[in-house]
């Protein structure tokens, strides 16, 4: 699942440091394998097969000291599948979580369980489904916690895989900026003198 072409892995530092890390899976033309499908396919393929775009967010992880230093590291990393629904305009984000963690997900953006607890392949405790309509909340959610917003720029910077020479498009940008630093201190220096 990790290295599926609609699936995103991101690591949040702090300090040079990873403090937390979130899998993003997206339902995309020709690529619908959600982690979550493996539970819940009864309730997802049905609007797979209507042609719904679902962000399926999973393996968050936050380092604990981290997170207690620093208490809004679970919404820095939760903001990513946010900016994913956007960027893809999809309709529907799921949280695939344990009972004890649905008010969160409920206070946080309006999640409402689907499906009840069940047993999850590697996971020792069963786990919900929630889905959230992204179209019905985004509006009220950007009023209530604006920090969710975003721009189109840095969507594509953090899911645009448009790749030159085969680089990443954001890094294919960075070496082009450090190449046209490198080629301008270059001529610099030719102008000047060795």
């Amino acid at each position: 699942m990790d290295d599926a072409k609609n699936t995103w892995i991101f690591g949040v530092y702090i300090d040079g440091e990873l403090a937390s890390s979130i899998r993003l899976s997206v339902t995309t033309a020709g690529c619908t394998d959600l982690p979550a499908l493996q539970v819940f396919s009864d309730i997802l393929a049905p609007e797979i097969k209507r042609g719904k775009v679902i962000v399926d967010p999973t393996r968050f992880v936050a380092d604990r000291l981290s997170s207690r230093r620093y208490v809004e590291l679970p919404y820095v990393t939760l903001r990513l599948p946010w900016l994913a629904m956007e960027y893809f305009n999809a309709e529907l984000m799921l949280a695939a979580v344990r009972a004890e963690h649905q008010a969160f997900y409920e206070r946080l953006w309006g999640h409402q369980v689907v499906c009840p607890p069940r047993p999850y392949p590697s996971l020792e405790k069963p786990i919900s489904l929630m889905t959230l309509e992204y179209n019905a909340v985004r509006d009220e959610v950007h009023k209530r916690l604006p920090f969710f917003r975003s721009t189109d720029w840095e969507r594509r910077q953090l899911f645009g895989r448009k790749s030159v020479d085969g680089l990443p498009h954001a890094l294919a940008e960075a070496q082009a900026h450090q190449i046209a630093v490198c080629g301008a201190r270059h001529r610099e220096k030719s102008i000047l003198g060795p």
